[in-house]
Formats: structure tokens, C-alpha cells, sequence
């Protein structure tokens, strides 16, 4: 498959070792030196391990650089002077990963958006709860309407 923003080859200085099969798909150079590579897999980011797209919630860009935000709430930021495709190749690749996105409402103070995600190997989809702002996710009463919730769109979808 040939992707629109023109896969390319990684030079040798980027430092990235990819595994067997894995594709560069575009990289650009960080403000620093280093590199971000986009591959067929997953967000490879300066000093650390490789993020899969599905394990990426969403990525903000601006002016200055990335901001990749992962389904676990952490977060890493990387300047990016010129960014080219890579913008364009990360919104696809995390958009693809997402089978299923609903929000649903709990109660008078928020909700919770119910995100399945396909995972590359797996036949099931993963489901995360993605809790809004304010709602403490280790609530057991927010917890079990979530799942409850789950159950329900889990139901109307035949998944």
C-alpha cells in the first residue's frame, strides 16, 4: 500500500532501529537533532520506547512542535521546526486505530467517552473509558456506570 505523504528512507543518523517488517512511513527532525519516525506500527519519539498508534489518544499540534497525549494520560512533547507530513501521517494513523468512539453521559457533573481500538494481532477490539474532566476515574460508582454503559453500546453495535 502507498501512502500520500510519500514513505521515505530513514537515514542512518536517526538512530531508530525498527523491527522486522516494520516501514517508515515520514520522519522529521526534531529542534534538538533527533528524529520523529512514523511508521506502519507505531509513533517512534525521541528517547523512548515506541508508541503504537493504538496506545495514542491524540496529538496536538501548534507553532512549536507535537504533543502526544497516550490513552494511559501521559504525555510528551517534542519540538518540531518543520514538521512536513508528519502531522498528516499521525492523524491518520491514530484515526484508523479507533473502531468505535461514543459519549456518554453519567450524571450531572460529566460522562465518559467508550473507545474501542483495534489492535494490531488481536481479533477483539480493546475498549478504554476515557473519563471527563473533574470525574475521577477510580470512582467505583463512575466505574460500574461506565461498564454499564460499555455493556449497552457494546449490544447495540453486535461486538
Amino acid at each position: 500500500m502507498r501512502f500520500p505523504w510519500g514513505a521515505r528512507t530513514l537515514p542512518p543518523e536517526a538512530g531508530v532501529t525498527l523491527e522486522a517488517g516494520e516501514r517508515v512511513l515520514v520522519h522529521a527532525r526534531t529542534a534538538d537533532g533527533g528524529y520523529v519516525v512514523a511508521t506502519d506500527r507505531a509513533l517512534r519519539l525521541p528517547a523512548g520506547a515506541p508508541l503504537p498508534w493504538y496506545r495514542i489518544d491524540r496529538a496536538v499540534w501548534d507553532e512549536e512542535g507535537l504533543l502526544v497525549v497516550g490513552t494511559d494520560g501521559t504525555q510528551r512533547r517534542v519540538d518540531l521546526p518543520d514538521p512536513g507530513r508528519l502531522p498528516e501521517a499521525v492523524r491518520e494513523r491514530v484515526t484508523s486505530s479507533i473502531l468505535a468512539s461514543r459519549h456518554v453521559r453519567l450524571g450531572d457533573r460529566g460522562g465518559v467517552r467508550l473507545v474501542a481500538r483495534r489492535v494490531p494481532g488481536q481479533d477483539a477490539a480493546e475498549w478504554e473509558f476515557v473519563f471527563d474532566a473533574g470525574l475521577d476515574p477510580a470512582d467505583p460508582g463512575l466505574r460500574a456506570a461506565a461498564e454499564q454503559a460499555l455493556e449497552e453500546l457494546r449490544r447495540n453495535l453486535g461486538v
